[in-house]
């Protein structure tokens, strides 16, 4: 059965051309279109659409407005588009943080080398979407819980919806689930947590951050897939919203406990120096070799070098198997790795290559990946 898609921009050109791409891949269907975000909910509840993809920037009602709207009555994954400027990568984590899965930029040729890159890529991430959106639970939008924020002029509240996934292709055995009240530190010393991910990332990285006390004593580096436009103003949410620091990093600069390092979008960032005092250097890569960049792999094969195995490693939600490398990399010097769990997953592309492959010791809904963090590192 086809994958139902339903195409909502206000530019009539844009509906055609994205309609045109969706339809030439065998898994999708555009069963509909709207030029505006009222009628893309009306829609919605009429269609029953598998997965949605959604401007930003419409008459009537924004896409913000309108994510929102069918987060409560229908929820359906959502793909937003957006545009690659301060202003764009801000509303699209507005989205995000409103329920939308994933996002892409409006022009393709920002992310592709070619026309056939793009059409390949629009429609690789629909169909992740909407080969789980079957499962999907059709409850309403359960606010998250308040967190402790800096004081700013502004407070940002993030609702997401809660989703059922069908089981993976490949076969795995993950560690068994354990409440986070029932964990117990291993009793191993750590000097850097390690976070990896990708496609649902934005906010399942928000989850777990806001847990952290200010006290937080461990350095730590971010790895999100994300466009070099973007990670500017997600690290600055972040560090809003947190009680530890967050800010992009950049070259030269020295890890600290209690600050999350957010490698900028568009380069590669990798650790430098000896373990008492290293470094974050942030590079241009030309090579064609890796697909990501920023990539978990890099940055988690540099910290096995520097740290050994003092690392607690942590893949999310993400599409694709980059980190499983450079996680394998950590273990193999004794570091723990642990993945988020399918069920939980925007996306079980990360988190199950590296369960697969054998490399993650336990599995973690995202809910309690913060505080399983926080008890093997000795907090509670």
């Amino acid at each position: 059965m086809a994958i139902k898609v339903l195409v909502v921009d206000d530019s009539a050109f844009f509906r055609r051309r994205v309609t045109e791409i969706l339809n030439l891949h065998p898994e999708l269907e555009v069963i509909g279109d709207a030029a505006n975000g009222k009628d893309a909910v009306e829609k919605t509840a009429q269609l029953r659409p598998d997965v949605i993809t959604m401007d930003i920037e419409m008459p009537v009602m924004d896409g913000i407005t309108s994510v929102r709207h069918i987060m409560e009555k229908t929820p359906t994954p959502i793909i937003m588009f957006s545009s690659l400027t301060h202003d764009g990568a801000k509303a699209t984590l507005d989205a995000l943080e409103a329920g939308a899965l994933d996002f892409l930029p409006k022009k393709f040729e920002d992310i592709a080398k070619d026309k056939k890159e793009g059409t390949k890529l629009l429609q690789e991430r629909v169909c992740a979407l909407g080969r789980r959106s079957g499962m999907m639970a059709r409850k309403r939008v359960t606010p998250q819980p308040a967190v402790e924020t800096k004081p700013t002029s502004r407070t940002t509240t993030a609702s997401t919806s809660r989703f059922e996934r069908t089981a993976p292709k490949t076969p795995t055995r993950p560690a068994p689930a354990r409440p986070a009240a029932a964990r117990r530190s291993s009793g191993k010393s750590y000097k850097l947590l390690a976070i990896g991910t990708s496609t649902g990332g934005p906010v399942a990285l928000q989850k777990v951050l806001t847990t952290f006390p200010s006290n937080f004593n461990l350095p730590i580096i971010l790895v999100q897939h994300m466009p070099a436009a973007f990670t500017p103003a997600f690290a600055a949410r972040l560090n809003t919203l947190c009680k530890i620091n967050v800010k992009e990093a950049q070259s030269g600069d020295v890890l600290r406990p209690g600050t999350a390092y957010l490698a900028p979008g568009g380069k590669q960032m990798i650790l430098e120096g000896r373990s008492s005092s290293p470094t974050l250097k942030i590079m241009d890569d030309d090579s064609g070799k890796l697909t990501y960049k920023p990539s978990v792999d890099l940055s988690f094969g540099s910290a096995a070098k520097i740290y050994g195995g003092d690392v607690l490693g942590i893949i999310l939600t993400g599409m694709g198997a980059d980190g499983r490398e450079g996680s394998r990399m950590l273990k193999q010097r004794g570091a723990k790795i642990w993945a988020q769990d399918e069920a939980s997953c925007v996306v079980y592309g990360m988190p199950q290559a590296v369960t697969v492959a054998g490399i993650s010791e336990e599995n973690i809904d995202i809910e309690g990946m913060g505080p399983a963090i926080l008890k093997e590192l000795k907090y509670g």
